[in-house]
């Protein structure tokens, strides 16, 4: 007799998955049509139904990309699976055996998007999977969409966003089916690192995300977006590369290889710090209509509970690998400060409190908080003043990676969040020896904030508490490194 997986009905057409356990997976699962032929640079189209069972037991497509750069390779695995069917997501969820039917609704639900600078990454990342929140009772949903010029491009004949739009039509399609697998369209929280936690801030201030999930964590990025203007500076550097118009009905007929190649050529030598062209979320009058930072200061999204927070040596990740901290010394220090117009008595102050900190690394700490810490810090302090009923909670990860003396560098936190520290590819990150009982405190943090809207420590008020997630166990303080912040003041 052959046994069959667990089997679900979507609206869309019946899935069939696999179970271990007593966690269902239901991978490679489509929430809109391909996006080649004429649907390609055009808004996501719902996906058609199908007739039968269809198998969804292995990663669908990744969007096109190519891989990270050595060193970085080494230290973020990030899987290409070829197709074209590329908006899909996997749904893990709690299950009673290989033949039961899924269980009731009711059950929380998150929706992890994925970051990599809107130009890596995918759903299919092994750190990202979802088995540890279903064993806790949650169901986990990750998500592809796409990167680069194909998503974040800037035509004057395409809709902008589009990566976003894939975004919310992943979450369209959670609503309205992910009671089939256990989860409550009315309890979900979405969920996302550095570009997919700009993304999250992006769709807090998107009114056609209104609605579409209750709570949000938002892990080292900050909301920011470009106005249109500047973010088509990129596109029309690409088309320059390649000799035809930046229009998406030229790009459309440019080959896919030549078409990645080209944006990685002209993306390849931007950074956090000293700028350069890169894809970014755009000012676009409809799905963006105007500064995320500044909807959110206004009062956006004020009735959503609000997980964020960052690293403490996010910078380091950018840095060390590349030997920017070895080779920036006072007069270049100075000078990328100045580049970059940070106030030089701010500056002092950083230094002040650093003395036994190489010049780069002071660059670093300058860097990660003038684009990170320092927005949340200030997000956080408007949404006390917004008169909404919803909490905002930040926090820090703070233990230090022995890998490549990454300490605690951006994207380390990942494992943790996800209690997947025994899969190879976080030990790249974290190395062989990463605590379990603080994975085990942070991953049942992000649960306990999905199920009730509380992570297990005091909401943010003026006396700015943080938890901080290592080195050591997990405690709250008041205000760190409060002169540092203050420097930054007006």
């Amino acid at each position: 007799m052959v046994e069959h997986g667990p089997e679900v009905l979507t609206r869309y057409g019946a899935l069939r998955g696999s179970a271990k356990d007593g966690v269902a997976a239901f991978l490679g699962v489509p929430y809109a049509r391909a996006p080649v032929g004429p649907l390609r640079f055009r808004t996501p189209e719902p996906v058609e139904p199908w007739d039968g069972v269809r198998e969804a037991t292995a990663f669908g497509p990744t969007a096109p990309k190519r891989p990270y750069a050595a060193p970085l390779d080494a230290l973020l695995p990030d899987p290409d699976v070829a197709g074209d069917d590329c908006l899909n997501l996997n749904v893990w969820a709690p299950w009673g055996g290989p033949d039961s039917a899924a269980p009731d609704g009711g059950r929380p639900v998150m929706v992890w998007i994925h970051g990599g600078s809107l130009v890596h990454g995918s759903s299919a990342v092994p750190v990202y999977d979802g088995t540890a929140f279903a064993r806790d009772g949650v169901v986990l949903v990750s998500v592809n969409y796409r990167l680069g010029i194909e998503g974040f491009g800037v035509f004057p004949d395409a809709p902008g966003n589009l990566g976003l739009l894939d975004q919310i039509a992943a979450l369209t399609w959670v609503r309205d089916s992910i009671a089939a697998f256990g989860g409550d369209p009315e309890r979900v929280t979405v969920f996302g690192e550095s570009a997919g936690a700009i993304s999250i801030a992006a769709l807090l201030a998107s009114p056609l995300a209104k609605g579409l999930f209750r709570r949000a964590v938002v892990q080292s990025g900050a909301p920011i977006a470009q106005p249109l203007d500047r973010a088509r500076r990129t596109t029309e550097a690409v088309a320059a590369r390649l000799k035809v118009p930046a229009t998406a009905e030229a790009f459309a007929r440019v080959d896919r290889d030549r078409l990645l190649a080209a944006q990685t050529e002209v993306t390849g030598k931007g950074s956090p710090l000293t700028g350069g062209h890169s894809f970014q979320i755009v000012v676009d009058g409809e799905v963006v209509p105007r500064d995320p930072a500044e909807a959110l200061a206004d009062g956006a999204s004020a009735e959503v509970d609000l997980l964020m927070g960052t690293t403490t040596e996010e910078y380091r990740l950018w840095f060390v690998p590349s030997g920017t901290t070895e080779r920036v010394g006072p007069l270049v220090q100075r000078l990328l400060l100045w580049r970059t117009k940070v106030p030089s008595r701010t500056a002092r102050v950083y230094r002040a409190g650093r003395p036994q900190e190489k010049p780069g690394e002071v660059l670093g700490a300058l860097a990660t908080d003038k684009l990170l810490r320092i927005p949340l810090n200030a997000l956080a302090d408007a949404r006390l003043n917004t008169g909404g009923t919803a909490a905002t909670y930040m926090y820090e990860f703070g233990w230090p990676s022995p890998v490549l003396d990454l300490r605690a560098c951006h994207a380390l936190e990942l494992g943790f969040v996800f209690d997947t520290l025994d899969m190879p590819e976080t030990r790249a990150l974290t190395g062989p020896d990463a605590p379990r009982d603080l994975a085990a405190a942070m991953h049942a943090a992000w649960v306990s904030f999905a199920v009730t809207g509380d992570p297990g420590w005091r909401r943010w008020d003026p006396s700015r508490p943080v938890m901080t997630f290592g080195p050591g166990l997990p405690s709250l303080v008041e205000a760190p490194r409060e002169a540092e912040r203050r420097a930054w003041d007006a």
